[in-house]
């Protein structure tokens, strides 16, 4: 059993733990057979068929001192070859982040750069007393059809296109139905608007994937359905609980708590369109 960080004001500790959480649950989802899953020296990557950024990810652990070039064109024709569109870069702490933004630009492919915030709770502080939209009911995700409608409203909260719904729950299906995974679907008068997930790694609660449909936006849905995973991580004896964080969302998130533990640069690849 791994053991529970349970101490807030360890700050670099917390700092590892949002670091490891993330990366370990790419490593969990890796489990499934349509998954790539690809453990190097200097590249560990997770590639899915899906257009998604969070759902590509290669994480860049060391440089070498000679052949960088070579080792970026080999493994970026890799991804083209399997046809993977967008991929979300970072580099471990020591690496370089200028030479992999040079790389990246040298390579042919629409990329930009963004902030990743990096946010931690302690959850013995957090509110039980949020107020709730008339009719908003939040259940966990116990079988295949609910997991299908809870992809359905994430890939509609994150704009992926519906054509990919079924990549998406091929390789969560794996996953989601057992802790360290739990997944929340969020209804309002019935009607399925929101989701999250949490996932236990590395002592803390990490929270993924919470996104509202866009017209159930503005009512605290999103606060209510990020606050549930966290709680019911709480009473399994957890009491820390991270996230990465859009600047919108950071917002919502420091209502409830979460405190800024830094910011990360991630680089966002685009394989180019061919003319």
């Amino acid at each position: 059993m791994q053991k529970i960080l349970r101490d807030f004001s360890a700050h670099e500790l917390v700092k590892k733990s949002i670091k490891a959480n993330w990366e370990n649950y790419h490593y969990c989802l890796g489990r499934s057979p349509s998954v790539e899953l690809s453990i190097g020296r200097y590249l560990t990557w997770f590639v899915t068929n899906m257009p998604d950024h969070f759902m590509n990810l290669v994480v860049c652990t060391d440089l070498p001192n000679d052949g960088i070039d070579e080792l970026m064109e080999s493994t970026l024709a890799h991804f083209r070859a399997l046809n993977i569109r967008k991929l979300t870069w970072l580099a471990e702490e020591g690496v370089p982040t200028t030479e992999i933004k040079k790389q990246l630009l040298a390579h042919r492919a629409t990329f930009s750069e963004a902030l990743s915030r990096e946010m931690a709770a302690d959850l013995m502080a957090l509110p039980e007393d949020l107020p709730l939209p008339s009719g908003l009911e939040i259940l966990p995700v116990e079988n295949e059809e609910s997991l299908r409608q809870w992809i359905h409203i994430a890939s509609i909260g994150f704009d992926v296109p519906e054509e990919y719904e079924k990549v998406w729950y091929d390789f969560f299906v794996e996953a989601v139905f057992d802790l360290p995974f739990r997944n929340y679907l969020a209804l309002l008068n019935g009607l399925p608007v929101a989701t999250s997930q949490l996932f236990l790694s590395a002592g803390v609660v990490g929270i993924y994937n919470v996104t509202c449909i866009p017209e159930a936006r503005g009512q605290g849905i999103g606060a209510a359905i990020t606050l549930v995973p966290a709680l019911a991580a709480r009473g399994m004896g957890y009491r820390i609980g991270i996230l990465q964080a859009s600047e919108l969302g950071a917002r919502v998130y420091r209502r409830l708590g979460f405190q800024d533990f830094g910011k990360r640069s991630i680089f966002l690849w685009e394989r180019e369109v061919l003319k």
